[in-house]
């Protein structure tokens, strides 16, 4: 449901809908009462709007109130959103027509369906909408949660990368992908090298197995809103999301064979079930014309647009991309998704265009590392652009040409950090112009790499951070999780590009001036 409320009644004092809102009858008994069940999420923020997300314990109305003062002294309460079992009781509801640059507050409660004089109580969040002006923006982005089996250890502080991101107060999250790990069991321990245990201290039955049914996809995402400090995170930080591949199974593409761990033997079905709790958990926004695309522009303000890649859903087979000419086996973005970013592209008046990439460019991801059956990723091996790679290098080229400043790359996928300049002077494929690609993850899963680079668009690595071979699959209590941080400074438009891990130390940076003109 999308409210349209004016920004001069979205201003004013409402007291009467305020105060009706708070003396709503309800139950003294707290377990009569139908209660939040996982947080609060925002999303897809813009100048004038933003996605909100909740759930309940049953079938409920999600009531909603608005205000911009942390006392909620303008409150206002907005339309009733239906929270039933067809979408695991969750529900969303766009804010439109808000004051731009604003820090917006919210409370969701939720009204028993059945018993409306039922009500439970409220859980508060905030985000703040995007810029109308040249203000400072700072935002976080990763990927990679509970991979590997690693998930919530209260004994290690629980998934501590959200709780350090936190304390940047980022304007909004770039989730890089595999927002979960479908196909990746939570069991209760695990012992590590050293000899000592890794104790998963909160663990739910549907994570004891890989995911094939909607409910088991569902329970995946559930799991980590457990974390008490991804809740908090969610209800102060609005998330851009998008997925990988661990949304469904891992490398998945229609080709997929699935082991023998899985009774479902139909990727297709696997992948739909997957899609649909994605939407269903995550406050991303609905396009109308197609529910379930995930591909999307986000403006940020006169700085900042970022453009939302799916490089999982319009893919070709994975294997062998090794093609010299283009067609449907090489998709990986896919012609749709492509026409659809040069245009975004070409009409982005934002200094900086920020590409979310939910794989990275020049690493080489290989789609079996045990039998070496091709590529997962975008990187064919060095030599001239062939495969999936024609795609980047048609988008490169179309950069160039067309004359568009100020493209940066963000990714993660890989479970390391690295920071790659792309050189033409240095590449196979050489018509385009130099540009960075920043990667960061996982936020809680193993880490791994670094990866072998391709020369097809000469990287060139600046920094990499990984555990090196021989200590693979490294769980989150060895310190190497990592997420990257940007500022870009509203006077001057300069970028800054922090690397850091948990602890919140910055492994490197670098200050990017823009181009004008």
């Amino acid at each position: 449901m999308a409210l349209r409320l004016s920004r001069r009644r979205f201003l004013a004092h409402t007291a009467a809908a305020g105060a009706s809102f708070l003396a709503m009858p309800s139950l003294s008994r707290a377990a009569d009462r139908p209660v939040v069940s996982h947080g609060v999420q925002s999303g897809d923020v813009g100048i004038n709007s933003g996605m909100i997300w909740s759930r309940a314990d049953r079938p409920a109305q999600m009531m909603v109130e608005v205000a911009t003062t942390e006392s909620f002294s303008n409150a206002r309460m907005l339309p009733v959103v239906t929270a039933l079992p067809e979408t695991d009781f969750t529900a969303k509801l766009l804010l439109d027509n808000l004051p731009a640059g604003q820090d917006i507050f919210y409370r969701v409660k939720f009204r028993d369906l059945s018993h409306t004089e039922i009500v439970g109580e409220p859980v508060t969040g905030r985000f703040r909408t995007a810029p109308a002006d040249r203000r400072d923006v700072s935002f976080v982005w990763g990927g990679d949660v509970a991979g590997q089996g690693w998930g919530i250890n209260a004994e290690d502080g629980g998934m501590v990368t959200f709780a350090t991101m936190r304390k940047h107060n980022p304007d909004f999250l770039i989730h890089s992908g595999d927002t979960i790990y479908a196909d990746g069991p939570i069991l209760s321990e695990a012992k590590l090298p050293d000899g000592t245990i890794w104790k998963n201290t909160i663990t739910v039955p549907e994570k004891a197995k890989v995911a094939e049914t909607l409910d088991e996809f569902r329970a995946a995402h559930k799991y980590n809103l457990l974390d008490d400090n991804v809740r908090a995170f969610n209800a102060q930080v609005p998330i851009f999301g998008q997925w990988d591949d661990h949304e469904v199974t891992n490398n998945w593409s229609l080709s997929k064979q699935l082991p023998a761990s899985y009774k479902e033997r139909d990727i297709t079905l696997l992948a739909a079930r997957g899609a649909r709790a994605f939407h269903e958990m995550y406050p991303i926004s609905v396009n109308p014309t197609e529910p379930g695309r995930v591909y999307r522009t986000l403006n940020y303000g006169p700085h900042l647009d970022v453009f939302m890649l799916d490089e999982r859903s319009y893919r070709g087979p994975n294997g062998s991309n090794l093609q010299d000419i283009y067609g449907p086996d090489a998709y990986f973005i896919g012609p749709e998704q492509m026409a659809w970013l040069k245009r975004a592209l070409m009409a982005s008046k934002a200094t900086w265009k920020v590409i979310a990439s939910d794989m990275p460019i020049g690493i080489v991801v290989e789609n079996d590392a045990v039998n070496h059956t091709g590529s997962e990723a975008i990187a064919q091996g060095d030599g001239p652009a062939r495969g999936r790679e024609l795609e980047i290098a048609d988008i490169l080229r179309f950069i160039k040409s067309a004359g568009i400043r100020n493209t940066v790359w963000l990714t993660a996928d890989v479970h390391y950090t690295a920071a790659h300049y792309y050189n033409p002077d240095k590449a196979q494929f050489q018509d385009f112009e130099p540009f960075w690609e920043f990667v960061s993850g996982p936020f809680h899963a193993g880490t791994f790499g670094p990866g072998a680079m391709d020369n097809t668009f000469g990287p060139e690595v600046r920094f990499v951070k990984a555990p090196g071979p021989g200590k693979q699959n490294l769980p989150p209590s060895a310190g190497m999780q990592f997420f990257g941080h940007v500022k870009i400074d509203g006077s001057s438009g300069q970028m800054t590009v922090t690397l850091r891990d948990r602890a919140d130390v910055a492994l490197w940076a670098t200050v990017l001036d823009p181009k004008l003109g």
